[in-house]
């Protein structure tokens, strides 16, 4: 007999049951936020607005933005607003869209990490072909590719969970729902599915980080016979990259390249996964980058000279 589903909505466990704790969740996150979705928009109109900030490295950031801005904003004001309340109550249909946005923006930025340093390598490895390899069209393209591959994976994730019975319990031990505490409740067996979620979300984030090592080691390898200066200025950026690798990628492979369990750290994992990178990323990319840095400077003095008009 096939079991029928009889669960219309869920209740979320959140981070901490003490209510202090959760006060002090509500002032954290709510700065995190604010300061988040403020430090990517910055970014956005800042290349956007400049004439300096005109290759492809600047476009692809500023998909990038766009994506840290829209990923924690798929998890995080739910959160936020659940710290006021006693019972975190989620329904069935905000539950699913919940896990598809938060995978399809986490999915697209993990993407665009991938098309940013193939745009790197070329840049540092193959110079004079540059602007014929990544010319506009295939900047485009590849940027256009990036979440177009970012819808698929969520897709798939949404449609495997979707499908499942649920019959109760509904609790889930998570600030937001995601695939693990999911398939956890489902009264059915989610082996294939389970299997279905490490090929999907662990196999993109494990094949995602050994490709960028990979392509960052080959150009470290290239930069050996280049100028000081060269040198310098390719480090700069690749290491701003290799940062944002490494706050992305690896809290991913955590989560999604074991078996379906979930961990007691596994809350902390994902909260660091969903609140850190997207608010970094603006000083990573924009603290070590002299460009940006001017660019900001004359968007700062233009808005202050048409105050003052």
């Amino acid at each position: 007999m096939v079991a029928k589903n009889n669960v219309t909505e869920f209740v979320l466990f959140g981070l901490f049951q003490s209510r202090e704790m959760q006060h002090v969740c509500f002032v954290v996150f709510s700065l995190f936020h604010v300061l988040t979705v403020l430090g990517n928009l910055l970014v956005i109109i800042t290349i956007n607005t400049s004439k300096t900030l005109n290759s492809p490295m600047y476009l692809f950031l500023s998909h990038l933005s766009f994506a840290d801005m829209c990923y924690p904003s798929a998890t995080t004001p739910k959160m936020i607003a659940d710290t006021f309340v006693e019972r975190k109550i989620i329904s069935f249909n905000g539950c699913m869209t919940q896990l598809f946005s938060a995978h399809f923006f986490g999915g697209t930025e993990i993407f665009l990490l991938t098309v940013m340093a193939y745009d790197r390598y070329v840049a540092i490895c193959r110079p004079l072909h540059y602007t014929t390899i990544m010319d506009w069209r295939k900047c485009g393209l590849l940027a256009g590719a990036s979440w177009v591959a970012g819808f698929l994976h969520s897709i798939l994730q949404t449609l495997l969970t979707v499908q499942l019975p649920f019959c109760g319990p509904n609790e889930i031990d998570n600030f937001f729902c995601d695939v693990h505490p999911l398939l956890k409740l489902a009264c059915a067996d989610t082996y294939v599915v389970g299997l279905t979620v490490v090929a999907n979300s662990g196999m993109i984030s494990l094949v995602s980080f050994f490709v960028l090592i990979l392509s960052y080691v080959v150009i470290l390898l290239n930069l050996r016979s280049r100028s000081s200066e060269g040198r310098h200025k390719a480090l700069s950026t690749c290491g701003s990259h290799i940062i944002t690798v490494l706050l992305v990628l690896v809290p991913p492979m955590f989560m999604y390249i074991r078996p379906s369990t979930t961990l007691a750290a596994d809350k902390l994992v994902i909260l660091f996964n969903i609140a850190v990178p997207p608010l970094l990323n603006p000083l990573i990319y924009t603290l070590r980058n002299n460009e940006v840095k001017n660019a900001m400077r004359k968007l700062f003095r233009v808005k202050r000279g048409l105050e003052e008009k």
